[in-house]
């Protein structure tokens, strides 16, 4: 039974309230529509079965199968977001604005089946895709005018993705994003106040009350935070405490693909097969120092709602579902 009265939660590390107003929902399923069956792009006209022939560039990183076949490669995107052609990513002002030029790196990872998504890589695959995200990631911390990597992938045209093919971003940016500076800021101010790691305590919390846990192996957990932004949003993290993405070693990122494996799995199972997005969050390259009280991880967002005038206005979600019957459905088997 769901409570009849809504309430504001204060994320931990953010410090932004949300509204978790679940009588506005009569139960998770609710939540759950019929979708059409995912319909696979034409292999013949798709630009990610020979990148090269599409106008992609040579490889920056390439990963082949017994020494013959590409089984993921990593290459420039063909319409990048920012470039390093040169120019110094240097501060200007312009009138009352601060201005920076566009240097930085976009980059695609392809993997070779058309239609194996993450959750369907058999598990050598998806290893090596985050093998090959932290070794991208090592090439870049020399960059001079590089603060932050960001790496995501877009899965359905639901959450941006304008190719089938499955492929993953990584962009190279001489700022540090805003969304990574307010939770390295509560991150900063939780260590500062409490001595210890802010996302340490929630998984020590989530691992208590088992409510809202989805996924658990020896090195990982995944979990719907109490403090939802969207219905079934799914966190993922490793159990010890790693403040750098690509410091990780292999032991301990194998647990976490396995976990965000098995949460992207549950999620279509048990929702209809939605677009989602995962991205990470992790330490900036820059000031390495300065952020040992952060801890890696990664963030899911099935495209289940849509915020619309009270969430645009005044930055406040509003959750219709209460996490606990979130996690309690993706369980479900």
């Amino acid at each position: 039974m769901f409570k009849k009265h809504s309430e504001l939660r204060q994320d931990l590390v953010s410090g932004d309230w949300i509204v978790m107003s679940p009588g506005r929902a009569l139960r998770p399923h609710d939540f759950i529509k019929k979708r059409k069956p995912r319909k696979p792009s034409q292999i013949k006209s798709c630009p990610f079965e020979d990148p090269q022939a599409s106008g992609h560039g040579e490889p920056i990183l390439i990963y082949k199968k017994d020494n013959k076949e590409w089984e993921l490669q990593i290459v420039p995107n063909k319409y990048p977001a920012v470039s390093h052609d040169g120019v110094e990513a240097l501060l200007a002002k312009h009138g009352p604005y601060s201005v920076i030029p566009g240097v930085g790196h976009h980059d695609l990872l392809i993997t070779r089946d058309h239609n194996a998504s993450f959750p369907e890589l058999i598990q050598s695959q998806a290893r090596l895709v985050f093998q090959a995200f932290r070794d991208r990631y090592l090439m870049l911390l020399n960059d001079k005018y590089i603060a932050y990597v960001s790496i995501f992938h877009n899965w359905g045209t639901g959450a941006g993705a304008s190719i089938y093919h499955p492929h993953y971003q990584l962009i190279a940016i001489p700022v540090i994003p805003p969304d990574v500076h307010h939770s390295l800021d509560g991150s900063s101010r939780y260590y500062k106040k409490n001595k210890a790691c802010v996302h340490c305590a929630m998984i020590s919390w989530e691992l208590k009350e088992r409510k809202r846990i989805i996924y658990e192996n020896e090195g990982a957990v995944a979990f719907v935070p109490f403090v939802a932004r969207d219905p079934f949003e799914v966190r993922v993290f490793s159990k010890k405490h790693l403040p750098y993405f690509e410091n990780t070693l292999d032991e301990d990122m194998d647990c976490v693909v396995m976990a965000l494996q098995a949460s992207l799995k549950k999620i279509k199972k048990n929702l209809g097969d939605p677009d989602y997005n995962f991205f990470i969050h992790t330490a900036p390259i820059k000031d390495k120092r300065k952020y040992g009280h952060y801890h890696w991880h990664i963030e899911v967002l099935p495209k289940i709602s849509v915020s619309a005038g009270f969430e645009l206005g005044t930055g406040v979600e509003i959750t219709a579902l209460d996490p606990n019957g979130a996690a309690k459905l993706l369980r479900s088997k």
